[in-house]
């Protein structure tokens, strides 16, 4: 946990965190604004953040509505091609709130991120990640957006990793850049016994390990993609399942001997 820590000149210890927002979470501009302050909030407490999005809303499922509508088996590559606008409007609006609000972002494609894939279409396996720009904008103080979901294959085509692909990109970024934490949020506070806008008894799990939640998940369980726990799981990259609407402590998915209290950016409860 101590790798990703860095000292600024006062001496007050600076974490690395990267931070994933679903679709609801910056589902329209108004939501982007919201999600910027608290990226800025995360950053003035003396954080480095890294940003990882998905697209707006609907967006893709319009998107494949469109494809749909002309070709009812449009090319794989060219699938790919339009499915990664979706994330691109939505990190470069990310970044111009920030820059609104008085912060300073880099917005970045997932190639330019440096993420590699393998060449299946639709359903791409990260490779390697090479994040040497994103790791430039930290450097210079500025938060870097990068789109998730997406990557590059070695003949140069944009590829995309399938649905939950963002959650995955956010982990392989987190663990690309040695970051303390990745922090995914979404619409409910972390990880619960059941869904809780179905089962209004449904109780909040503070902390779980990383068995548990792959079980969850290979059961249907839509907070966490499967690839994306298993990705944390090889890495050893803690997880803080937490919501964008508000800033309460969600669900931390640690690796063994790692405490809860050495998580950066808790709020005191």
């Amino acid at each position: 946990m101590d790798a990703g820590y860095s000292f600024r000149e006062d001496w007050t210890i600076v974490a690395l965190i990267v931070q994933k927002y679903g679709g609801s979470s910056v589902a329209d501009t108004d939501s982007i604004k919201r999600v910027a302050k608290r990226i800025i909030e995360t950053k003035n407490a003396g954080n480095d953040v890294a940003v990882v999005v998905s697209a707006m809303g609907d967006t893709t499922d319009d998107l494949i509505d469109q494809a749909m509508s002309i070709d009812s088996t449009p090319p794989a590559r060219e699938m790919d091609m339009l499915m990664t606008a979706g994330e691109r409007i939505s990190m470069s609006l990310l970044s111009m709130a920030i820059h609104s609000a008085g912060s300073h972002a880099y917005s970045f494609t997932g190639s330019q991120a440096g993420f590699m894939t393998d060449a299946r279409f639709g359903a791409a396996h990260i490779r390697a990640v090479k994040p040497d720009r994103v790791r430039h904008a930290l450097e210079k103080g500025s938060v870097a957006i990068v789109a998730g979901f997406q990557g590059i294959n070695e003949d140069g085509d944009a590829t995309t990793l399938g649905r939950g692909g963002s959650d995955t990109s956010a982990v392989a970024l987190a663990v690309a850049l040695g970051a303390d934490v990745c922090e995914i949020y979404t619409d409910v506070d972390g990880v619960f016994t059941a869904d809780p806008r179905i089962v209004p008894t449904a109780r909040r799990i503070p902390v779980i390990d990383y068995e548990s939640m792959l079980e969850m998940s290979s059961c249907g369980s839509k907070v966490l993609a499967l690839r994306c726990v298993e990705y944390a799981q090889r890495f050893g990259m803690p997880l803080h399942v937490r919501s964008s609407f508000s800033h309460r402590n969600g669900t931390l998915i640690l690796p063994e001997g790692i405490s809860p209290a050495s998580v950066p950016n808790l709020t005191r409860e």
